[in-house]
């Protein structure tokens, strides 16, 4: 893909994500749940790369804010910003540079990318709000458990994206559809 396409891929990315979280009525408890942003994100650092990714994922929630207001800057968009940034960078690296890209490696780069971007979330949400106004379960809450919605979305909506994409012929897999069978099994 080109660098013009690249960027208007991203384009694309960054506008699907102000738009996406109107769906949840700009109600911040469905917000947290489903995740509305991440998705676009994620597809950015497939689709167009890491560094890609990392630089929608840094600009969309601030930017969000600032225009609408939604998450609130400090500390939510902020420390979103870091989490967006390393899911974007993190799932572009790591399914560029496997040596199939199929379904299972998808799955794969998805998975390492949620759970770096949760811990990188984590660690600014204590630096920022300090260490003594945050404790473990209020982390572990905040990461896991009132996110599962979300991460049950992103894991059948992602794949399910790709899988369209690559039957189209507009972001094909690596391997042909018989190789990519051979891959999951």
């Amino acid at each position: 893909m080109s660098q013009i396409k690249k960027i208007t891929c991203s384009a694309l990315f960054l506008a699907i994500g102000f738009v996406l979280p109107f769906f949840t009525g700009q109600i911040p408890q469905i917000g947290s749940m489903l995740l509305p942003m991440h998705i676009p994100v994620f597809l950015c650092g497939l689709i167009c790369g890491g560094p890609y990714g990392l630089v929608i994922g840094l600009i969309l929630p601030v930017l969000r804010s600032m225009i609408f207001g939604m998450p609130p800057m400090f500390p939510t968009a902020v420390a979103m910003a870091f989490e967006l940034a390393t899911y974007g960078f993190l799932i572009g690296m790591v399914y560029s540079h496997a040596k199939w890209q199929c379904i299972k490696q998808l799955y794969i780069a998805l998975l390492i990318s949620m759970v770096a971007g949760r811990l990188v979330w984590a660690a600014v949400t204590c630096i920022l709000v300090g260490l003594s106004n945050v404790n473990a379960m209020m982390l572990i809450n905040g990461a896991l458990v009132s996110a599962v919605p979300g991460i049950v979305v992103q894991l059948i909506l992602i794949p399910l994206i790709m899988v369209t994409l690559d039957k189209a012929k507009v972001v094909p897999f690596k391997k042909s559809y018989t190789e990519t069978k051979e891959c999951i099994q």
